[in-house]
């Protein structure tokens, strides 16, 4: 989507005109329940620098970018935005985010993974605004009717020993109340479900690969590199769970573009569920059962975990930069990250304001705190780099393919990465 036309040649007019001194930027997201929290942002902006006035434009996902690029083409684009790690590279390698080096930002000061995902060339082009982890949302009513207690330690190897498999086959149960490892079991008749394994690259196979040693892609802004060994191991045990173990729905019903899997876990009839924090005010409100956390299960090389955070881009050709940059200081700075982890919104990105997040959500009877425990060990960026976004669409077909036995791991991963790979500039 974003080729040589993202070099506009019309004048940019990103906010509104000033207006006897004063300054009207546009700000633009896509979250409706965070825009809540950043109405309180902007008004303490704004009382802080009384000169600038920020009208916040909310804007439906599957909206945002398809405006965003139209607007970057046009030279309209808004004066502040949220961006993310998949759509950064295309932006940036375009001209269409300002350089944020002038605001001397301690990079050390916020999460590294945040901080790498929107580098480039040395620079900040983004600033870190939140993160987002991968941890396990389970049902603790299942579990405690089926007389099973969550492990201290999740684990999982390619051959499928390990507590994860043990776990889940205790919490799948047919119509009959077999479970998968006993004689009679009806895998065409399956009730209740012990795990939730799916295509879903954020939540699934991409932990899978990093716990078992693969890689995702080369370098930042490089090729893929999800078809060797390791990274194939991995995949077909995400495959196995539910086609071999029968531990997890069939593909059929829970390949994307499905939204059943969440559907499912909410009805209480999957015991299992990774799920990134920011679905918590989506999924939470909906159930009737008590929801725990855990963290991600540990590979063999250990548990490894995806975290995916936004961050706050000036528009290059803004007619305010000045006033731009200075509300991008703002939002970096300890008052807005801690506004929005307080209300439960984000981990924000700023370290040392993550227990207000944590003590909201206890507020509402859910200890997120693995998610945060999850964060200080080992994790990975999803990948950096050009053409992924032409790319997600491709792969993702791929990969239901390969969830539903259609393609072997190997196939599918060779056929993605080559896919991948011409698409990366």
């Amino acid at each position: 989507m974003l080729g040589a036309a993202l070099l506009p040649t019309a004048t940019a007019c990103g906010g509104s005109g000033d207006s006897g001194g004063s300054v009207t930027l546009t700000y633009r997201l896509w979250d409706d329940q965070q825009k809540a929290g950043y109405q309180k942002v902007m008004a303490a902006f704004e009382k802080a620098d009384p000169g600038v006035h920020v009208k916040i434009e909310q804007l439906p996902y599957d909206q945002y970018w398809t405006k965003m690029t139209a607007d970057a083409v046009a030279g309209t684009a808004p004066d502040v935005f949220w961006m993310q790690t998949s759509q950064f590279p295309g932006f940036v390698t375009k001209g269409v985010l300002a350089d944020l080096s002038t605001l001397k930002l301690d990079t050390g000061r916020y999460n590294a993974n945040v901080v790498q995902s929107y580098t480039y060339k040395g620079k900040l082009y983004g600033v870190p605004k939140d993160f987002g982890i991968v941890g396990l949302l389970y049902n603790e009513d299942l579990f405690k009717k089926a007389g099973v207690t969550m492990p201290d330690k999740l684990t999982w190897t390619p051959d499928g020993s390990g507590t994860l498999l043990e776990t889940a086959r205790k919490l799948t149960v047919d119509d009959n109340g077999k479970h998968p490892d006993q004689p009679g079991f009806d895998a065409g008749k399956v009730k209740q479900y012990g795990f939730a394994s799916w295509n879903h690259y954020q939540t699934q196979w991409m932990n899978w690969v990093s716990s078992n040693g693969g890689k995702l892609v080369d370098k930042p802004f490089g090729k893929y590199a999800f078809n060797d060994a390791a990274s194939v191991q991995a995949l077909q045990f995400g495959v196995d769970l539910v086609n071999k173990y029968h531990v997890a729905p069939p593909a059929a019903q829970t390949n994307p573009p499905s939204d059943k899997i969440n559907e499912m876990f909410k009805q209480g009839r999957v015991a299992m569920f990774p799920a990134n924090n920011a679905l918590l005010p989506f999924v939470a409100p909906g159930a009737n059962f008590k929801i725990g956390i855990a963290p991600m299960p540990a590979g063999p090389v250990g548990r490894v975990v995806n975290i995916n955070g936004l961050s706050e881009a000036v528009y290059a050709r803004s007619p305010h930069k000045e006033a731009a940059m200075k509300l991008a200081r703002f939002l970096s700075g300890p008052e807005a990250q801690k506004i929005m982890a307080d209300g439960g919104y984000v981990f924000p990105a700023l370290n040392g304001l993550s227990q207000g997040y944590v003590d909201y959500w206890k507020q509402k009877g859910l200890d997120v705190s693995p998610f945060l425990e999850e964060s200080r060990g080992a994790t990975f960026n999803l990948p950096v780099t050009t053409g992924f976004t032409a790319f997600e669409n491709k792969l993702n077909q791929t990969f239901n393919d390969m969830y539903l036995g259609k393609l072997t791991p190997q196939e599918a991963a060779d056929q993605a990465v080559r896919d991948g790979d011409a698409l990366v500039k």
